[in-house]
């Protein structure tokens, strides 16, 4: 009895069915790619470049627009793609403020120029002993003419600019204009937005 139990059971037992549906597409033969290597495959293949030469034409290339963008993004005086020690509005009023007066400062590299030229042309021993004469006195003067133009920038512009930006970080702002005021204009930077007597370079004919 017991051993016919189970025959019959061993026998009605059903028979595992392959799964018609596998885990696996069939063919495919390996695993389902992430999505990062799926979106990777999709993107635009980027061609190499062939040698050491070509890279580093690639290279200057590359760097040349990234000039060039920048260079016109500070033209277009956008702040954005100027150094962290030109940005903010009191740092813009301080250049303005420099920008718009002849201040004796900018003409002291001119003047010392001129009169070291002057001292190495070969004049006559009288017209020579002049321009030393000229070059030893001037340039002292035109020194102190220097310095005490920059501290009166530094005190005017600082003492404008606490009542322009009230609560805004003064911070530097006088040396900032003094240093400005002491270059020649056309060696400035940022490039000056503003004519002497306050009016816009673009309104400039």
């Amino acid at each position: 009895m017991f051993r016919r139990r189970t025959q019959t059971s061993a026998e009605d037992s059903p028979v595992p069915v392959e799964d018609p549906k596998p885990h696996g597409t069939p063919g495919k033969g390996r695993p389902t790619p992430k999505r990062s290597e799926a979106q990777g495959r999709r993107r635009s293949p980027v061609t190499a470049p062939s040698n050491r030469k070509e890279a580093y034409r690639l290279a200057r290339e590359r760097d040349k627009a990234l000039r060039t963008r920048q260079r016109e993004a500070m033209l277009r005086g956008d702040e954005r793609a100027l150094p962290v020690r030109d940005r903010g509005p009191v740092r813009k009023f301080a250049r303005d403020w420099v920008d718009s007066r002849r201040l004796p400062g900018q003409y002291f590299l001119p003047v010392v120029f001129v009169i070291m030229l002057l001292s190495m042309v070969p004049f006559p021993i009288q017209i020579r002993s002049a321009v030393l004469l000229v070059y030893t006195l001037s340039l002292p003067v035109v020194m102190v003419l220097v310095l005490a133009g920059s501290f009166y920038v530094a005190g005017r512009v600082k003492k404008e600019a606490a009542e322009k930006f009230p609560g805004e970080s003064l911070k530097g702002i006088g040396f900032y204009a003094a240093m400005r005021s002491s270059q020649m204009r056309r060696l400035r930077f940022p490039k000056p937005t503003v004519l002497p007597g306050g009016i816009p370079v673009e309104l400039k004919k």
